[in-house]
């Protein structure tokens, strides 16, 4: 699994649409409101690195409201919460 965090600038006035539209595209597994020098935050997980430009660039920043985005590839993840999750589902050893 690929995992990709976008940064997401738009319209002040359509943050909230933006984020619903955002959340309902494939490969978008999240999509947070916050506090700081973007409006949104965007999880993308895909199972192929291609996948990546197909989420982002064709569909994310071609969304209504969005005006610049950033992304982030994730090398590895260090949460505990996936750690769990993985040995929760019986991975063998």
């Amino acid at each position: 699994m690929i995992t990709a965090i976008v940064l997401i600038d738009c319209a002040t006035d359509s943050i909230p649409e933006v984020a619903t539209a955002l959340a309902d595209l494939p490969g978008v597994s999240e999509v947070y409101s916050v506090a700081g020098s973007v409006d949104l935050i965007a999880v993308v997980r895909v199972k192929e690195f291609d996948q990546i430009a197909e989420v982002i660039a064709g569909s994310i920043s071609k969304t209504p409201g969005v005006l610049n985005t950033d992304t982030h590839i994730a090398f590895r993840a260090f949460s505990r919460h996936d750690l769990e999750e993985t040995f929760s589902i019986g991975f063998p050893a």
